[in-house]
């Protein structure tokens, strides 16, 4: 049996909108957690529908630590997203990942502190695995349509998230390359760590723009530099979503993702035992859990 999709895209810097969907129409949305950076995107590619939300708002006025991740999580589960497709702006640490290389995430290692980071307190907690933090099916629809379309690109890599929104010194730049990880950002964590609660299936594309500072050519970043990519980037990444969403099915409905049914094994507080308050407003992220259990 055929799984229903429904992929939502979150755009980062330089992709603020997806130009030729049909049937276009920007949804305002209200969550337990305040409003998301914008209004939702919703249309259709070809038959298809699919979302977009911008993560710093159309007009780019959310720094990487002002956005409001749970908000933007819980809108698209709100309007029945299955599968998150992350597409992120991010410094290069190895120099084989030159500019407008797509990385497509597996591993995370999370350097942010000042976040909010769970929709689970306040009566219900759960712990969420997090071994392997990105959707592998989603993973490989992307490599299949980037391959086609002959765009650089690495089937896998780590990210360091940044707290941000300043760039990196030259001590901590060399000290990520000594780690051996391979592209460095700002926006994707806690996202991932979001989507995994609300069981929606998530993946990172992570677009180099730049070296970051450990490059002798390229030891001062800043963002006249990487707007030249992210143009370049961007034409790049609309492609991939126009055709991505025809791929992606193929892959799904191969085999099941964890995420899909993540809380079964999750969630530590006995229902007996849960704030009624907190249970309404987590409403729509265990409306599954709850049929089954």
């Amino acid at each position: 049996m055929k799984k229903e999709i429904l992929l939502a895209f979150v755009g980062g810097s330089g992709i603020y909108e997806i130009e030729d969907l049909k049937n276009k129409k920007w949804i305002k949305i209200n969550t337990p957690w305040g409003s998301p950076s914008d209004k939702i995107l919703t249309g259709k590619v070809g038959d298809k529908k699919v979302l977009f939300l911008p993560r710093h708002g159309r007009s780019h006025l959310y720094n990487p630590s002002e956005i409001n991740y749970r908000a933007n999580i819980y809108a698209l589960k709100k309007l029945g997203a299955t599968d998150v497709i992350s597409l992120s702006a991010c410094g290069s640490l190895k120099e084989k990942l030159s500019p407008g290389t797509f990385i497509l995430v597996d591993q995370f290692i999370d350097k942010t502190f000042t976040r909010k980071k769970t929709f689970f307190e306040e009566g219900i907690v759960a712990h969420v695995p997090m071994s392997n933090p990105t959707c592998r099916l989603i993973r490989d629809a992307c490599a299949e349509v980037l391959k086609k379309l002959k765009i650089k690109h690495k089937k896998t890599g780590t990210y360091i998230a940044m707290e941000g929104p300043q760039f990196s010194t030259k001590a901590e730049s060399e000290s990520y390359r000594k780690q051996k990880i391979d592209v460095i950002g700002m926006t994707n964590m806690p996202e991932a760590k979001l989507a995994r609660e609300a069981e929606i299936r998530y993946a990172t594309v992570a677009m180099v723009t730049d070296y970051d500072c450990w490059h002798k050519k390229y030891d001062q970043v800043n963002v006249e530099q990487i707007i030249k990519t992210l143009k370049k980037n961007s034409k790049n990444a609309k492609s991939l979503i126009k055709n991505v969403i025809n791929v992606l099915p193929k892959y799904i409905n191969k085999r099941k993702d964890p995420a899909e049914e993540i809380l079964d094994k999750s969630i530590i507080t006995h229902k007996k035992n849960w704030n009624k308050r907190t249970k309404q407003k987590l409403g729509v992220i265990l409306k599954r859990y709850l049929e089954k259990n």
